[in-house]
């Protein structure tokens, strides 16, 4: 197939790329910005993808601006579903990238699709606005909605959690400041999230939501001693305040069922092993 993979150049699309070229498909990212709607739309007549991965946005839970937040993630994704709908006539798979933030706080232990969505920050209200907006063209275009719950690996910028710890194994730091660490969440491998991606769409559960997730949480301080078992260097943690969310999800943990369903086995691995990888790779910079 030729695939359209929007945000190839962050984080994610770079590992999904070659995931896609191996299997045998062609990919081509877009250049248009997503919220100019008339640019969007002429690279997608001239693109006429066969299958879309929609990636591109704002992934930052901490984004500060909030009208950009909406314009990309909500307004954006609405910019290439109109246009996808006009000027793609062979497009038969699409995957919209959500997040398990959606969720928010909740006492379940496992978070299910059919768990109540409960956002506690403008972020996560951006992708479940994204969600119910994408109903609106569920009757017309081949789309299903992905949730991810957190995952990182190889080339994932220091702003985030996991890369910003590495990063410090990686310079000897003596001391890491962290906001809460009373927060346990899942600490999933790129590399299995683009094979998930991959198949998912080759199989297309038009309409479907999946939550993508292997339902194994982790904390903090956990983090912190299989950086140091590994690397040999040990790190004094200290609460900096300015870096406590107030609206912090405590606990976020998943229940991949319906995804096991839909795709059969994959290959999950032990956070040991993604930590090894990236404390091997001193390579960071996408988003």
């Amino acid at each position: 197939m030729q695939i359209l993979v929007t945000g190839l150049s962050g984080f994610t699309g770079c590992h999904l790329q070659p995931e896609l070229e191996a299997h045998g498909h062609t990919v081509k990212g877009l250049n248009a910005n997503l919220t100019n709607p008339v640019a969007v739309a002429t690279e997608i007549a001239q693109l006429k993808p066969e299958a879309v991965v929609h990636l591109a946005g704002i992934s930052y839970v901490g984004h500060g601006n909030a009208r950009e937040l909406y314009e990309v993630n909500l307004i954006g994704t609405r910019n290439l579903l109109e246009a996808l709908d006009q000027h793609a006539p062979d497009v038969r798979s699409i995957l919209l990238a959500s997040s398990a933030n959606i969720y928010g706080n909740h006492t379940e232990d496992t978070l299910s699709e059919e768990t109540r969505p409960w956002p506690t920050n403008d972020y996560a209200v951006s992708k479940l606005a994204m969600e119910q907006m994408a109903q609106l063209w569920v009757e017309r275009l081949p789309l299903f909605i992905v949730r991810p719950f957190n995952y990182t690996g190889v080339g994932q910028k220091e702003q985030f959690l996991i890369p910003k710890i590495i990063a410090h194994f990686w310079k000897n730091k003596p001391i890491i400041e962290l906001g809460s660490l009373d927060v346990s969440r899942e600490f999933g491998d790129v590399r299995a999230v683009v094979d998930i991606y991959r198949r998912l769409l080759e199989h297309c559960p038009v309409g479907d939501t999946l939550n993508v997730c292997t339902g194994q949480t982790h904390s903090l301080r956990e983090v912190i001693a299989l950086c140091e078992k590994i690397t040999g260097h040990s790190i004094e943690i200290q609460v900096n305040p300015e870096f406590v969310r107030t609206n912090e999800v405590r606990v976020l943990s998943g229940s991949s069922n319906r995804l096991n369903q839909e795709i059969g086995e994959w290959k999950s691995f032990r956070l040991e092993e993604t930590l090894t990888w990236m404390l091997s790779n001193e390579r960071l910079g996408a988003a």
